[in-house]
């Protein structure tokens, strides 16, 4: 993950899109799952998972890489261009902490940042900057200015983050015994009223044990040559589509997670929870893949293979979508990219009348194939081809929101 240290995400922001998250995940859960899973116990896993932890670089694991020699072009005081040696550094450490955090703004903030690379799966944190000479005076000097505009911010932000966490408990305790109470009121409305409430289900239901989906490591194809390179199980794809939907759904209701922003600012609610939901994987916003810059890149962490790549648009009428999916096919994907999707922001009054658009039009692209099971009302499911390879298939999601408030 590439981040623009303790700027991307406005501090105040940040809470309500956490809390957002997490609300998401109770409702996705069933009533009679909410009723009878044991109270403690899921409390117990939404606070282990979404728990924030400070920050903390660990400056004693410092590892200074072997530099990248090379040439560049530059110019002196008298405007002349000559080329220079130029020696680039990656400086790496060690963290403990919520990577996520480093993204976020802190308050108070001090207008500094540096750019970062973050390893999750590893824990590492690091930065690079290049020198024009053999001096190790100005090597320390500039590895010194790097690292203290990377983490300028740092301890204002675990300051925040201590607040936060002062009430998060009490406030995840709270968001669960709404849902809980609003199905226990329903229960005891239809039982005053002789409605049987499922009468029938006798089931009992766990908290989860692991915190987070963990991908499956790479496989290789019998009867095909070898091939290292990890691929994303149709359950995580599934489970990807749903987290997508069911948190654009909720945004509908909820116009203050939308209202003034751009593309961007909507979709890095959906990046935000995806990058927090998967073990083994990094997920960022604006990454180049191929000849452009995807909106949504779900990468394998060990060795940044793509696993699903998402386009977000806002809609502007039948020509602009198919544009779209062009731009993601033609741009976009490699011959191994094979799970991806087209997100949606509807502003249009008739959204039922949009529907029916992309129902009918995306059938005249030229790279579709077949239509699948829609998943929802406003979630449709498709088998397109790969323009350079007819032969290779691609799923493909097309999803809707009507953010009609903006």
């Amino acid at each position: 993950m590439r981040v623009e240290s303790f700027s991307e995400i406005r501090g105040l922001e940040f809470p309500e899109i956490w809390y957002n998250t997490i609300k998401q995940e109770i409702l996705s859960k069933s009533k009679d799952y909410i009723l009878k899973v044991d109270e403690n116990e899921y409390l117990d896993y939404l606070i282990n998972k979404y728990n924030l932890e400070p920050l903390k670089v660990i400056n004693e694991s410092e590892l200074i890489s072997d530099p990248i020699t090379s040439k560049e072009e530059r110019k002196d005081m008298f405007g002349r261009y000559y080329i220079s040696d130029v020696y680039i550094f990656t400086i790496t450490y060690q963290f403990s902490g919520s990577a996520i955090l480093f993204r976020v703004q802190s308050n108070p903030y001090t207008l500094t940042s540096y750019p970062l690379e973050i390893d999750n799966s590893s824990n590492r944190v690091s930065f690079t900057f290049k020198i024009y000479k053999q001096d190790p005076e100005e090597f320390k000097q500039i590895k010194s200015q790097c690292y203290s505009s990377a983490f300028a911010n740092i301890d204002n932000l675990n300051k925040n983050i201590a607040n936060f966490n002062s009430s998060f408990e009490n406030t995840v305790r709270s968001m669960f015994l709404q849902e809980k109470n609003k199905y226990k009121s329903e229960n005891d409305f239809f039982a005053a009223i002789n409605v049987k409430t499922n009468s029938d289900t006798e089931a009992i239901f766990s908290a989860p044990v692991l915190k987070k989906k963990i991908i499956s490591q790479p496989q290789i194809s019998k009867g095909k040559e070898f091939n290292s390179v990890p691929s994303m199980s149709q359950e995580m794809y599934n489970d990807i589509l749903t987290v997508i939907y069911n948190s654009g759904k909720s945004m509908e209701k909820k116009p203050a997670l939308y209202i003034g922003k751009d593309e961007e600012g909507i979709r890095d609610q959906f990046l935000f929870i995806l990058e927090t939901r998967y073990e083994g994987t990094t997920a960022t916003g604006e990454t180049f893949n191929r000849s452009g810059k995807a909106d949504i890149i779900l990468k394998y962490a060990e060795d940044g293979t793509n696993l699903f790549i998402a386009e977000c648009k806002f809609w502007h009428g039948q020509s602009e979508y198919i544009k779209a999916i062009s731009q993601l096919f033609d741009r976009y994907l490699t011959w191994r990219d094979s799970k991806v999707a087209v997100i949606l922001f509807v502003d249009n009054v008739d959204f039922t009348n949009v529907l029916d658009v992309i129902k009918s039009e995306t059938l005249n692209h030229p790279y579709y194939i077949r239509t699948l099971k829609a998943r929802g009302e406003s979630s449709f499911s498709y088998i397109f081809h790969l323009p350079q390879d007819k032969n290779k298939e691609v799923q493909v999601e097309i999803m809707a929101f009507h953010f009609d408030k903006r």
